[in-house]
């Protein structure tokens, strides 16, 4: 077993269990090798697995693993594999999943969509003493309109099923959760990080992230400071390039154009390949690209060169193909592993679709060192009636490049510095080693673990906040990055004052989210969460100023790493109060001002600024709690005259929030 499916296996007795690992870690064999156990040894009759996705069945077909070790092989009847059958999910397919509930056979594969028509034909009450395991789980929602997600809370409530949930990204685009806080609390969560998968693996060890702008279309190049995807798209890289949906404000609305002016841009066309369907296109210097074109209309070329692309006899060919252009496809599950570059068009609304692109291009491969992903996004045009709608890509985009950096970083362990601190096995300290009089930072090279300590951190006393400190801090800092109001402001109001984002808003957001937890727990959660996305912001700012990635671009894995560890040691005293005092979209806006010009971030600006508005009664109320907690700790209230800008607003915020008490704002 690889490193990820060892740790889920150790947790095979649990009846939840939930997998939060990156695309190509291995879930569908570490799901292969649970269900065995749960068939064999737990007592389970049967195993429904359910994908998103036709194509993704194939991920769960015949597998011998015994002839590696295991106690049995994996084994689904041709029948039961109802994501190679014919006919509609809401027909004979659901028909089929009731005769496999009657029968003695053990593993069925069915989509999402035709096990939602199965429970809602036959009842949860038929599939008892069942696994049921969702891969791509994030496609369930906690929105009552989504039939899955209601189907499992049914389930979880009857409590007579086992359930294994996997994700690559156990986040959303649209800030809905995924389960209600009391359900996912009975999961058992197996987390591995992309820095682990990049660290395991022999080849590829460290993945770029660049976000892009352009004036005009995309296909074709404007001024010198102007982009166009020919800038970004490198054909010596083996490359996915996903063109903006029609819909989107990027697209041209003519697909077909824009594939024939990329493919032009590339070089001289010569054909197309009678036996793939691939174009060839002869470049300056010579070279035939082979390109597969995903977009075409015609369904018969298109499914050809599909097959082309899947044909397991060129699975480790790297000289099959060269570029692949998509618009809905090679997303979720396709397996290239010699993609170095996935180039993304249009700003994607899903921070899971952005991971899944990723992902594309983060599977190992001989010679493979280095990945990277791509985003091409219009920036904001003066003349642009929808400069709202622009001024939103904008800042999605930056919500998902600081989510990502977030992503692969590595994990952290951060603890209160007290007399009782001492060093933890396993973590390198440096050349001095531990020091008790100072506050330390840890590094465990196999695990990818920092172990940082800070003064004032408060320790989450309960069993759930303890979890979500160490295992959840992504999808906090993914709720917090989703927050439109946090990220304006942060990148936009010369005035803000950062504990309004680190303590305000931040904490508003973890109280909607862990409403179960108290308020101490909860103030744990949010100096864990604002640490991690804050250490992980200064490092890159290390990175970028030192080069580390050679090109000017922020850079993950050691790079990042590296960064952590020298912007941790050159802070002598790392306090909590240093932590909450710093913008966590700082460098945000550093890298948005190196790729737009000074007039498109005047305009941005203007747009967010003209719909600023005052304090809201949510807000005055935040102020006040943090207002009471100043005057418990320094004996007097905060003053309207203070230096301190952040003493100031708590201030006003209890004045605002007296005010809105006497006018009848709260309820």
């Amino acid at each position: 077993m690889r490193p990820m499916q060892e740790r889920a296996y150790e947790r095979r007795g649990e009846q939840y269990l939930l997998i939060k690992s990156p695309p190509a870690s291995g879930k569908s064999r570490a799901l292969m090798f649970i269900a065995l156990d749960k068939l064999a040894n737990q007592g389970l009759s049967q195993a429904i697995i359910v994908v998103p996705e036709k194509s993704i069945g194939s991920s769960f077909h015949d597998e011998p693993l015994s002839k590696y070790g295991f106690f049995a092989d994996w084994r689904v009847e041709p029948k039961w594999n109802l994501c190679n059958a014919p006919g509609s999910d809401n027909g004979g397919k659901v028909n089929s999943l009731g005769a496999f509930l009657a029968s003695d056979d053990k593993v069925l594969v069915c989509t999402h969509a035709t096990f939602r028509f199965a429970v809602d034909k036959f009842g949860v009450e038929a599939f008892d003493n069942r696994l049921i395991a969702v891969d791509e789980f994030h496609h369930v929602s906690a929105d009552p309109d989504s039939k899955l997600g209601q189907h499992l809370g049914a389930f979880i409530a009857r409590d007579k099923v086992h359930v294994v949930a996997m994700t690559g990204s156990y986040f959303r685009g649209d800030a809905v959760p995924v389960l209600n806080p009391q359900d996912e609390a009975k999961f058992e969560p197996v987390t591995y990080t992309y820095y682990e998968q990049l660290n395991g693996y022999e080849y590829l060890k460290s993945l770029d992230i660049g976000y892009f702008f352009y004036s005009g279309s995309y296909t074709s190049k404007g001024s010198a400071e102007e982009k166009s995807i020919i800038d970004v798209l490198d054909p010596a890289e083996k490359t996915i390039v996903h063109i903006p949906s029609v819909n989107a404000r990027e697209s041209t609305k003519d697909k077909i154009k824009e594939v024939e002016h990329i493919i032009e841009a590339l070089g001289e066309w010569q054909g197309t390949d009678p036996v793939t369907g691939f174009q060839l296109i002869k470049t300056p210097d010579g070279r035939i690209l082979k390109i597969a074109d995903l977009v075409d209309d015609d369904a018969a070329k298109r499914d050809k060169v599909s097959a082309a692309l899947k044909d397991p006899a060129q699975k480790n060919n790297r000289d099959h193909v060269d570029i692949i252009i998509a618009l809905g496809m090679a997303k979720e599950g396709f397996d290239w592993i010699w993609c170095e570059h996935a180039l993304t068009v249009g700003y994607r609304s899903s921070l899971t679709e952005i991971v899944q692109i990723i992902g594309r291009a983060t599977r190992d491969a001989p010679g493979k060192t280095r990945a990277r992903f791509s985003n091409l996004i219009a920036q904001p045009d003066a003349a642009d009636e929808a400069v709202n709608e622009a001024v939103n890509d904008t800042l999605k985009a930056i919500a998902a490049s600081l989510l990502m950096e977030q992503v692969l970083a590595p994990r952290f362990n951060f603890t209160p510095k007290n007399p009782q601190s001492g060093p933890v096995e396993g973590f390198n300290y440096g050349e001095g080693g531990y020091d008790p009089n100072k506050t330390n930072v840890g590094f465990n090279d196999q695990t990818g673990q920092f172990q940082i300590e800070i003064k004032g951190l408060a320790e989450p006393k309960s069993e759930e906040a303890s979890r979500i400190c160490t295992e959840d801090l992504n999808e906090v800092i993914a709720a917090f990055v989703q927050d439109k109001t946090s990220i304006e402001r942060g990148l936009f109001d010369e005035d803000l004052i950062p504990e309004e984002l680190t303590q305000v808003r931040m904490g508003k957001i973890i109280k909607d989210k862990y409403p179960e937890l108290d308020e101490a727990d909860q103030e744990a959660v949010r100096q864990h969460a604002i640490a991690a996305l804050n250490l992980t912001q200064q490092a890159k700012k290390i990175v970028l100023e030192g080069g580390a990635a050679g090109n000017g671009e922020p850079s993950a894995n050691t790079a990042l790493i590296d960064g952590v560890k020298k912007y941790a040691l050159s802070v002598t005293e790392l306090d909590i109060d240093l932590i909450d005092r710093i913008n966590p979209f700082g460098e945000a806006y550093a890298i948005l001002a190196k790729n737009m010009n000074e007039d498109s971030l005047k305009q941005v600006q203007a747009a967010i600024t003209a719909r600023r508005t005052a304090l809201t009664p949510d807000e005055a109320r935040e102020l006040a709690l943090r207002a009471v907690k100043f005057k418990k700790e320094r004996g007097r209230s905060p003053s309207m005259d203070a230096q301190d800008p952040w003493e100031k607003r708590m201030a006003e915020g209890a004045t605002a929030f007296m005010r809105f008490k006497k006018e009848g704002r709260y309820e």
